[in-house]
């Protein structure tokens, strides 16, 4: 049924509302990350700057010693080496475990509860075990420690969407593959994987922005540039005697950038994937 003029104008008058409220922050980072100090300071706050201001920009991305920039720019490495292996471990550990629970039904179910179990479990509860895990191994302040305890938060919810996806794929595609001579890893690979391209998309950049914002374990499980993220970094910009609202603005913009780019990307695998998944779990 059509909607009435009246309904459509609300309808639409909610979406501006809903759109102003998400967008207001942006709006005003991207004002402070743009004026002056002086402009900051000013009494009464000066809306429209009287001059734009890009040496924060500037500062944060160059590379020098014992700079703003060096510090933003390790972090950054560390974010992107720490984002990308803890995806790839999530979708290798991921997918032959989402299948066997998809394929074996029966025994497997209580672990599948397990599974979900575990991701609904608050990070703090597992810390101190982490913390202890990690100092025994000698992986304390390293991305790689920092990779295996991130996919403590990705990999159960990586489990449960790509069983969903693997749900809706008809066995029987798969049991006439092995009448063709296929083993297990060639059917899985060749047959059952295409088919839920979008699932294995919205893993990915499900955990992608998972460890992208994760603070718990960053900020606790490291201590210096070698393995720190930019969340713990833009958080030591601002612990300071002197906060530079305007940098931290501009950090937070820069940090924020790479994960909106890969969504408006994958924004209608991301859809698709967990519309499918949404259905059949």
């Amino acid at each position: 049924m059509k909607p009435s003029r009246l309904a459509s104008i609300a309808l639409h008058l909610a979406a501006v509302a809903f759109a102003a409220v998400i967008l207001a922050p942006i709006a005003w980072m991207v004002l402070l990350s743009v004026s002056s100090t002086k402009d900051l300071t000013t009494l009464p706050f000066r809306w429209i700057p009287a001059e734009l201001d890009l040496s924060r920009y500037a500062e944060l991305i160059h590379y020098a010693d014992n700079t703003r920039g060096k510090a933003f720019l390790l972090a950054l490495r560390n974010t992107i080496t720490v984002a990308a292996g803890t995806t790839a471990v999530a979708l290798v550990c991921a997918v032959p475990a989402a299948w066997s629970f998809s394929r074996f039904r029966g025994r497997q179910s209580p672990l599948l509860g397990v599974v979900i179990a575990i991701y609904m479990m608050p990070a703090t509860a597992i810390v101190v075990p982490l913390y202890r895990i990690l100092s025994g191994a000698g992986l304390l302040n390293t991305p790689i420690g920092l990779i295996l305890v991130d996919c403590t938060l990705v990999l159960p919810f990586a489990i449960w969407l790509m069983k969903s996806n693997f749900d809706a794929v008809p066995s029987e595609i798969e049991e006439a593959a092995f009448v063709d001579g296929a083993g297990v890893l060639k059917t899985l690979w060749l047959v059952t994987l295409p088919m839920v391209r979008p699932a294995l998309a919205t893993t990915a950049l499900f955990a992608i922005l998972n460890v992208w914002d994760e603070f718990l374990y960053a900020f606790i499980f490291t201590s210096d540039s070698r393995a720190q993220t930019l969340v713990v970094t833009i958080a030591n910009l601002a612990s300071g005697r002197e906060s530079d609202y305007g940098l931290l603005a501009t950090a937070g913009l820069l940090t924020a950038l790479p994960p909106i780019l890969i969504g408006i990307v994958l924004q209608r695998t991301l859809v698709s994937g967990l519309a499918q998944g949404g259905i059949k779990g």
